[in-house]
């Protein structure tokens, strides 16, 4: 039975590891295992309740079409040739703590992540599709360089399909919805800039970032800190301030 929480060696249970856990990883193992291992996690950041209002629209006005079996205007109007895709397990594959999951049989880790929508082309492969909502003043892009997570958080997806069997188109897309912050007034509507952003992924990352979390959480050593890691700056002063009250 798959169990999630604090990492327990040699359980024979597979280990539940999500796709902000493996994120977590690539950002900072030592923080990675201070929560998974030793329980301390990091403070949680507050619910961007707009931006969860605006996935949970997008997948209901993508649902129409999808129900229809042809293409919204937004991938007519963009030269996709493809059609939102459907299937049985789509509502599972989006739902949070479940999505689609793979249980990695070299480290017994059972690997998951919720997609925000699945397109797919003629020749039959799925197109992974990530929501994302914003409200900045320039041209919305995937360039800054904090913007590697979206990009990681896609190639997962990827990955994930493909291990359950799937043909995966190598592009996904961003449905990158920006809000308008030059209307004259609020009266009660926000309204968005949509651009839709290709983006060809790479997930042969994965399978070696997953041996990695493996060993990562069954070492005795806690990881090093992690340059440019601000919950770490944070842990480093705390033990000093505690080394000095000694």
């Amino acid at each position: 039975m798959p169990y999630k929480g604090k990492y327990i060696r040699n359980k024979d249970d597979s280990y539940r590891i999500s796709r902000s856990k493996i994120e977590d990883f690539m950002k900072c193992p030592r923080c990675f295992y201070l929560d998974r291992v030793l329980g301390i996690a990091k403070p949680s950041s507050p619910p961007f309740n707009l931006n969860i209002a605006v996935d949970h629209l997008l997948k209901l006005e993508f649902d129409e079409y999808r129900r229809q079996g042809i293409p919204h205007p937004m991938m007519t109007a963009n030269g996709i040739d493809a059609i939102p895709f459907s299937h049985e397990c789509m509502d599972q594959w989006r739902e949070n703590f479940v999505g689609v999951q793979h249980l990695h049989p070299e480290t017994n880790l059972l690997v998951f992540g919720a997609v925000d929508d699945l397109w797919v082309n003629p020749a039959g492969e799925l197109i992974v599709v990530d929501y994302k909502a914003t409200s900045k003043d320039k041209e919305v892009s995937l360039d800054d360089d904090w913007q590697v997570a979206y990009k990681r958080q896609m190639e997962i997806y990827q990955w994930l399909l493909r291990k359950n069997g799937f043909a995966v188109s190598d592009t996904g897309y961003f449905v990158y919805c920006n809000g308008k912050k030059d209307r004259p007034a609020f009266n009660g509507v926000l309204e968005f800039d949509i651009k839709v952003i290709p983006y060809t992924g790479d997930s042969a990352w994965v399978d070696g970032t997953i041996l990695d979390i493996k060993n990562c959480l069954d070492s005795d050593c806690i990881p090093d800190y992690t340059d440019g890691c601000e919950f770490c700056k944070v842990q480093g002063k705390l033990m000093e301030l505690a080394s000095q009250g000694e």
